[in-house]
C-alpha cells in the first residue's frame, strides 16, 4: 500500500497486463542505479489507492503514473520524462522534451497508449516479480 512507500522513493504505477509497460518497468529497474523507484501495477491495492486519492478517471489515464508523497502525482508523458530524468546519462537527456508543450507530448503518448496492446500484446494477468525483484514492488 502507498503508506509502505519509503519517503525517499517514488512509485511508478503501470498497466500490469501490458507487455510494453512490463518491458519498460524492467528497463527502469535495470537502469535505476540509485534505487530511487518502487513499482506497482495500476490493478494492485496501491494502484487503486492512488487512483482513489487523486480521483483519476481510468478511462483517460490508464498507463503510467509517478507518485511520491512530497511531489504528488505526474501522469503520461510528464511521468515518463521525470522517470527518464532520474535514470542518469544518456536517458536523462530525454528531459529536453519538457520544452515541448504538454498537450503535444501527451498526444503522442496517448497515440502509443491506445495502440500498445495491438502493437506489443497483453497478458492475462499482472506480472509477478521474480524473488530478487519482490522488494521493489508494492502490493
Amino acid at each position: 500500500m502507498i503508506q509502505d512507500l519509503p519517503k525517499h522513493k517514488q512509485l511508478i504505477l503501470f498497466d500490469g497486463v501490458c507487455n510494453l509497460c512490463n518491458t519498460s518497468v524492467l528497463y527502469v529497474i535495470k537502469h535505476d542505479k540509485k534505487n530511487q523507484f518502487m513499482f506497482a501495477p495500476l490493478q494492485s491495492e496501491a494502484g487503486k489507492q492512488i487512483i482513489s486519492k487523486f480521483s483519476l478517471d481510468t478511462s483517460k489515464t490508464d498507463s503510467i503514473l509517478l507518485y511520491s508523497e512530497e511531489k504528488g502525482l505526474s501522469i503520461k508523458s510528464t511521468a515518463a520524462l521525470h522517470i527518464a530524468k532520474r535514470l542518469g546519462f544518456p536517458r536523462h537527456l530525454m528531459s529536453v522534451f519538457f520544452i515541448v508543450p504538454t498537450f503535444l507530448r501527451n498526444w503522442v503518448y496517448d497515440f502509443v497508449a491506445r495502440n500498445r496492446y495491438k502493437w506489443y500484446g497483453k497478458k492475462d494477468a499482472c506480472m509477478i516479480p521474480t524473488p530478487e525483484l519482490t522488494s521493489k514492488f508494492l502490493k
